[in-house]
């Protein structure tokens, strides 16, 4: 997100003070040296570049801050990613705004929810307005499809649970839970959906593709999979897999690119050398524990029959009731 926030933005004003004019403006935008982010609010293309989704959100969301009278409350989607959370398959052309009920008119290439925010409910990220962690997870429960809602809600836990006294504070992220819940049961609408993606959320899934995994494994009947198990390594310390799937007595992987390509989570180390430690390591959990390990990626979550058919391939199947 570090990216989205450095983004220099530029309203037409500002641009028209520096000599560019409306005809200089449009030549930029036809020649892609500039992009509009929104109506009246532009930026570099090549600072753009690269964005994650996230990042999209977070530009869009600064650039209506930068021309509203007041300043903007973000709801949603919108405020799930000015926390830090994931936001799969979200939007990222129009923002989630709340606003007073008093207040009309349109606002451009925006998603407007009316209603009260109570103080306590209202924070800032960034300089920007936004609805507080248990609201932000209430709203994401009530109105997005459940795949797009657990990803988000498993990472706000996450965020609440891990902390420097306990890898995983199972208590706080309950507590956490029960207060978006109760934020959730005070709207009429989305309150059945709003408790089954709360009720499902896990913040020790670490990442998005884990959780759309424990997804489609409840989808095909798996039983629940433990999370991040600890499996004791050669050195004394833990190695960790990511899926304990102990009906089939077999332990599961979601596979990422990013711990090979990305540099960031490669830690110094080549391709083949992280290639190469993942092996030894998968080794190692596979011949102390007796059990198989099955790694899937992406390409396998697009449904539960495509994962289905990929844990079938190592004979791994559901039990019947």
């Amino acid at each position: 997100m570090d990216a989205s926030l450095s983004i220099p933005l530029r309203r037409r004003g500002d641009l028209a003070a520096d000599g560019v004019d409306r005809h200089r403006l449009d030549a930029l935008l036809r020649s892609g040296l500039f992009r509009r982010i929104r109506p009246g609010v532009y930026a570099e293309t090549a600072d753009t570049t690269g964005l994650s989704l996230e990042g999209w959100i977070v530009v869009r969301a600064r650039a209506l801050a930068l021309v509203s009278a007041e300043p903007p409350l973000f709801s949603h989607l919108t405020a799930a990613a000015l926390h830090g959370w994931p936001t799969i398959a979200a939007d990222s052309e129009r923002v989630h705004v709340i606003l007073d009920e008093r207040r009309r008119g349109a606002v451009a290439s925006a998603v407007r929810h009316r209603g009260e925010v109570p103080a306590d409910d209202i924070v800032e990220r960034h300089g920007l307005r936004c609805t507080s962690i248990p609201r932000t997870m209430a709203d994401v429960a009530r109105t997005c499809a459940f795949d797009t809602a657990v990803c988000v809600l498993d990472a706000a836990l996450r965020g609440v649970a891990h902390t420097r006294v306990a890898p995983y504070d199972a208590e706080r992220a309950e507590e956490m839970r029960a207060r978006a819940l109760t934020i959730a049961l005070r709207s009429a609408h989305g309150r059945s959906r709003a408790y089954r993606a709360l009720a499902f959320a896990d913040g020790k899934a670490q990442l998005p593709g884990e959780s759309i995994s424990r997804i489609r494994l409840a989808q095909l009947g798996f039983e629940p999979p433990r999370l991040q198990v600890p499996v004791a390594g050669p050195s004394g310390t833990n190695y960790y897999v990511d899926f304990g799937l102990d009906d089939v007595q077999a332990w599961g992987e979601f596979d990422g690119t990013g711990k090979y390509l990305d540099d960031a989570l490669r830690s110094g180390r080549t391709t083949d050398e992280v290639v190469l430690r993942e092996k030894q390591r998968e080794d190692w959990i596979r011949g102390v524990t007796r059990r198989p390990v099955v790694r899937w990626g992406w390409s396998h979550l697009r449904t539960a029959d495509t994962l289905g058919r990929r844990l079938a391939a190592f004979h791994l199947t559901p039990r019947t009731s």
